[in-house]
């Protein structure tokens, strides 16, 4: 059970540093009339991804691993997918709300095993990602309209 929910939070520590580079991605390059609005929220998505990234870290140091520390292996980890374009101000959105889908799904999978392994730092931690990821997920989903 260790194994599997070490693998898990280094795969979500590698998830939320490809979004971190994606919402980077997004907040340099939007444009048009959408711009003052998105501009703020991707800086401030990207902030929180980034202690997102820490704190994942932190917890598998705890557990007696090493985080997964350069971009190769977080690449190699990651289930999110860097976006090479740039996109349209609607469409950025429409993306992360399906990476947030994806994270929130992983989350709470990386809950139970960390549960089942009786680490309740750890479901804690990743519970509370999810609680709050789904809440980003509705709100961007409520932009969309």
């Amino acid at each position: 059970m260790q194994n599997q929910l070490d693998q898990s939070l280094a795969q979500l520590l590698s998830d939320y540093q490809v979004l971190y580079q994606k919402l980077r991605n997004y907040h340099w390059n939007v444009t048009g009339p959408l711009f003052f609005g998105l501009h703020a929220k991707f800086e401030e998505l990207y902030l929180v991804a980034a202690e997102r990234v820490d704190g994942l870290a932190e917890r598998l140091a705890a557990r007696g691993m090493r985080p997964p520390s350069t971009l190769a292996e977080q690449l190699q980890l990651a289930r999110l997918q860097e976006d090479p374009e740039v996109p349209v101000a609607e469409d950025m959105v429409r993306r992360l709300v399906a990476d947030f889908g994806v994270l929130v799904d992983h989350l709470r999978s990386a809950a139970k095993l960390a549960d089942e392994a009786g680490d309740s730092a750890a479901m804690n931690l990743v519970d509370g990602f999810a609680d709050e990821e789904e809440q980003v997920a509705w709100m961007l989903r409520a932009f969309l309209g």
